[in-house]
């Protein structure tokens, strides 16, 4: 059998396209985690893995002046988005957005209250080390939140986002249509995602699972 091709960042040729439909769900995806997390959380110091454009990040601290977030993912391209749009809307000063690797996290251990990651797990060659290091940086009695995969994909409006992209955005989604059939993303199931769990230090957790979406939610 042919062995997959493991790709653990959105690469920046694609990053133009993932950004105008991770923009178009802000309010349907994006908004209501804010919610959530804001409720749960609280106050405190969050790191979120695999931000992507920003956006969820954004949007918390938009909600709560007591949260400060630490963000990080692998693609240069993305961290750039995300620092733009942070500037843009003004809170730039509460997100420290860098290039990092979730399985190599560059913090000290007993760090933060709260880490979250939506839409990674299925990208990592070695989620059981991520999840390590999620446990590690995490104060006793943190949480630590992994939805996976994202709904960014099933909640756009797919005519609004095609109408959005430009002639060579349009031939890169083609391209990147094409990868996909060769290399189909792989998921993870709810049984895979426990057993990912149990092999973890974490000892409690909460799992459910909406419209596809597994939300894994851990506490140290």
């Amino acid at each position: 059998m042919k062995p997959k091709i493991h790709i653990e960042r959105i690469p920046a040729i694609f990053a133009n396209i993932y950004e105008k439909a991770a923009k178009l769900v802000i309010d349907s995806y994006f908004g209501p985690i804010a919610d959530e997390v804001v409720s749960s959380f609280g106050e405190g110091r969050l790191l979120d893995l695999g931000t992507g454009p920003g956006y969820l990040p954004i949007e918390i601290v938009r909600r709560s002046p007591l949260i400060t977030i630490d963000a990080i993912d692998l693609g240069h391209k993305l961290i750039r988005m995300a620092r733009q749009n942070a500037l843009r809307v003004g809170v730039v000063s509460r997100i420290s957005f860098e290039v990092g690797n979730a399985a190599e996290l560059q913090f000290d251990s007993d760090t933060y209250d709260m880490v979250i990651s939506t839409g990674m797990l299925h990208m990592l060659k070695d989620p059981s080390k991520v999840l390590k290091e999620c446990y590690r940086v995490l104060k006793p009695g943190g949480k630590a939140w992994i939805y996976d995969p994202a709904q960014v994909s099933s909640k756009i409006d797919k005519t609004k986002w095609e109408a959005s992209l430009t002639w060579f955005e349009t031939y890169v989604y083609k391209l990147f249509l094409l990868y996909a059939r060769i290399n189909p993303p792989h998921t993870f199931d709810r049984e895979q995602v426990i057993d990912l769990i149990d092999a973890s230090p974490f000892e409690h957790c909460q799992i459910e699972e909406i419209d596809g979406e597994i939300k894994a939610k851990l506490k140290k």
